[in-house]
């Protein structure tokens, strides 16, 4: 039987042995020196003052009592030197760099380094090649520390994507950011197709590109409608935001289908070569509204009115005429506008 153990070289008490807590006692001061491993320095001369119980790692060109230990662990104990030969994943916390190291291929190696870079990282979660940083959490919080804090976004060239992404069960429905251009925006989906809210260029100017609004008119010369006939239009000098012409009406022309309900600012012109007294208003689903222009028999000319209305999606907006007038058609002469607000 062998009288020290393995790893740590330990004495055993052997049979019939005097003194058996001399023994004892030195196996304890090497498992006091050894567990709980702490270096307080690497160096090559030992200190004029070491603390009780104080370990160093002996480096190359040692001297004096260290002479010829060198990457041995020396131990203070009971006023003096004892020394220790690491082994392969040996752990140590190393008091002067503040780094945990393990020994492995005779060298102490940081478990983790001083600058770690990780091939990804998982939070309550797991990582993957596309999402290299995970996080599973009810919230997140990004801190500073004595002013301000920067979230950067970083993308490789213009045509390329920095953005945040707003998911409902990993499909998207809304984006903030620069999303294949320099231009910031704001885009929105029904998670299949996306559209832009908000754009913003670099001069500051923002536009709305689904924003409601629209110019309808009817081409033609002129027109002379019955009183209480609805007429309706061609051709659009201005559509934004999914206005269409739906069906027809009874004066010709196709009413306007409203794509989205809100509160709109609306605009109607009228142009009438003459007329025996007349009005002219907008009609919602078949009822005139409050928008309207109104000529005195024997007038002529341009006449218009704006108001604020708040038609529904899928609304059908057209023009009831009431008394009789010759109106002029054209983008130039008749039309009616609407604009989201």
């Amino acid at each position: 039987m062998a009288d020290r153990t393995t790893n740590l070289e330990m004495p055993f008490i052997l049979p019939s042995q005097a003194q058996k807590h001399v023994t004892h006692n030195e196996a304890l001061l090497v498992l006091d020196a050894m567990v709980q491993l702490t270096i307080a320095e690497d160096r090559a001369d030992p200190p004029p003052s070491p603390r009780d119980g104080t370990c160093f790692l002996v480096k190359e060109a040692a001297s004096g009592e260290w002479s010829g230990k060198e990457g041995q662990i020396a131990s203070w104990q009971d006023g003096g030197w004892t020394f220790h030969q690491p082994l392969p994943g040996w752990r140590a916390w190393f008091a002067t760099t503040g780094a945990l190291k393990v020994f492995w291929e005779d060298e102490w190696r940081s478990v983790l380094p001083l600058s770690p870079r990780f091939h990804g990282i998982g939070i309550n979660a797991d990582s993957n090649a596309t999402n290299r940083l995970v996080v599973a959490s009810p919230a997140s919080l990004f801190d500073h520390t004595g002013s301000g804090h920067q979230m950067k976004i970083n993308k490789a060239a213009a045509g390329d994507t920095g953005s945040l992404l707003f998911q409902t069960a990993y499909t998207g429905y809304a984006e903030l950011g620069l999303a294949g251009g320099n231009a910031f925006s704001i885009k929105v989906s029904d998670g299949n197709m996306w559209k832009t809210a908000l754009a913003i260029d670099a001069g500051g100017r923002h536009t709305r590109p689904n924003q409601p609004a629209m110019r309808a008119y009817r081409t033609g010369t002129s027109m002379t409608p019955e009183d209480g006939q609805q007429t309706g239009f061609t051709h659009f000098g201005v559509n934004r935001g999914g206005f269409e012409l739906s069906g027809s009406t009874s004066g010709g022309g196709s009413a306007i289908l409203v794509p989205a309900s809100g509160i709109y600012l609306a605009s109607l012109q009228v142009r009438t070569a003459s007329s025996s007294g007349h009005v002219t208003a907008v009609a919602a689903n078949g009822s005139a509204s409050a928008l309207q222009v109104a000529g005195a028999s024997g007038s002529s000319g341009t006449l218009s009115a704006s108001m604020i209305m708040e038609p529904e999606a899928g609304d059908l907006l057209s023009l009831h005429h009431g008394g009789t007038a010759t109106v002029m058609l054209g983008d130039d002469s008749t039309h009616l506008s609407l604009a989201m607000l």
